[in-house]
């Protein structure tokens, strides 16, 4: 795999992760706070958990493909557990060098 296709699925992934929280958070919200219904956690839990998986196999293999170092692979595993801290980190990765930033394509 090369570095640009390993951080652009970084990159999808680290999005599909924050956002799959935001589901499970509103979820939570619906089921615990009006107590209405459980099909928002039912839902979108087994979703976030894929999710998480596969954030979790994706940074790692990221990580190898662009020798992070060991420091920089612990905060993007750690940063999967906070809700949106993986668009945190992968911005901050972005401006670090850590992740090559996408190039813009030109017009035909």
């Amino acid at each position: 795999m090369n570095p640009r296709t390993a951080a652009t699925a970084f990159r999808i992934v680290a999005v599909a992760e924050a956002l799959s929280w935001v589901g499970l958070l509103a979820g939570m919200y619906v089921k615990y706070v009006p107590e209405t219904t459980e099909l928002g956690v039912k839902v979108f839990g087994p979703i976030h958990g894929g999710i998480f998986v596969a954030y979790v196999v994706v940074a790692l293999l990221t990580s190898r493909v662009l020798r992070w170092s060991p420091r920089t692979t612990v905060v993007a595993l750690v940063c999967s557990v906070p809700p949106l801290a993986t668009v945190w980190f992968e911005r901050l990765a972005t401006r670090n060098g850590r992740l090559p930033r996408q190039q813009a394509v030109p017009a035909a």
